[in-house]
């Protein structure tokens, strides 16, 4: 795996910052750095690629981002705009 310049600032907002976004250009790496996150660190990692997490998000995005406790990571979460104001 390639070492990413960024692990430790994003670490380091994790820290302090209830919610934090990783984005970037496609195919760079965010999801592969997300879950190496979540593996270090524990918690959970969700994608929205998965049609029953993706339908969850779009129909209860409140029920969703509720029910998370720790580190919870949602992959693809520009796919379900319902939960930005549910992270708020």
């Amino acid at each position: 795996m390639y070492r990413r310049n960024i692990l430790q600032k994003l670490i380091s907002a994790l820290s302090d910052t209830r919610v934090v976004l990783l984005n970037g250009a496609r195919q760079v790496g965010k999801s592969t750095l997300a879950q190496q996150v979540v593996q270090q660190r524990g918690g959970q990692y969700l994608t929205l690629d998965d049609p029953v997490i993706a339908e969850l998000a779009r129909t209860d995005p409140t029920a969703r981002v509720g029910g998370a406790a720790g580190l919870t990571v949602i992959d693809e979460v520009q796919s379900a705009p319902a939960l930005f104001p549910a992270l708020k």
